[in-house]
């Protein structure tokens, strides 16, 4: 089985934690086509400024695929980089750890892996839906997780 880091915002998070899916852009398309049914996807939240705070980078939770990929256009995601997208590649999920609060991403950076720039790591992120991680960065996000509960 492989490991995925799963790059999105808040508001689309909540959706993922709701509703069980996880959608991807057609340009994204065909790495969500590489994901299978056991892999284990660790969800990254963007930093994002909400007013009166910035939230930093972190991990929401490990959640698992239990479909293979399949086209669904209902319009459910609500935050969107370009008008009219509705992430319509998508596959079915089962919750692994939704951390209670938020894992900061920052203080992970020196121990992962598959961030060997550690002083620019968002370009292993920019611009990407998802990214594969080693088995042993889960391994790492998921033990860190499991102390927030």
């Amino acid at each position: 089985m492989a490991s995925w880091l799963c790059i999105l915002n808040r508001d689309n998070f909540e959706v993922v934690k709701k509703k069980l899916v996880w959608g991807v852009a057609l340009r994204h398309s065909g790495q969500l086509a590489k994901a299978k049914p056991g892999d284990k996807c660790a969800f990254y939240l963007i930093g994002e400024d909400s007013g009166n705070e910035f939230k930093s980078p972190s991990i929401g939770g490990i959640l698992e695929i239990i479909s293979d990929m399949y086209e669904d256009t209902s319009n459910i995601f609500p935050s969107k980089i370009r008008a009219g997208e509705n992430y319509p590649y998508r596959v079915r999920l089962k919750p692994i750890n939704i951390f209670k609060d938020e894992l900061l991403f920052k203080p992970l950076i020196p121990i992962l892996a598959f961030i060997t720039n550690k002083k620019h790591y968002g370009g292993y992120l920019m611009g990407k839906a998802m990214r594969s991680i080693p088995d042993r960065d889960m391994k790492l996000i998921s033990e860190y997780g499991e102390v927030l509960g």
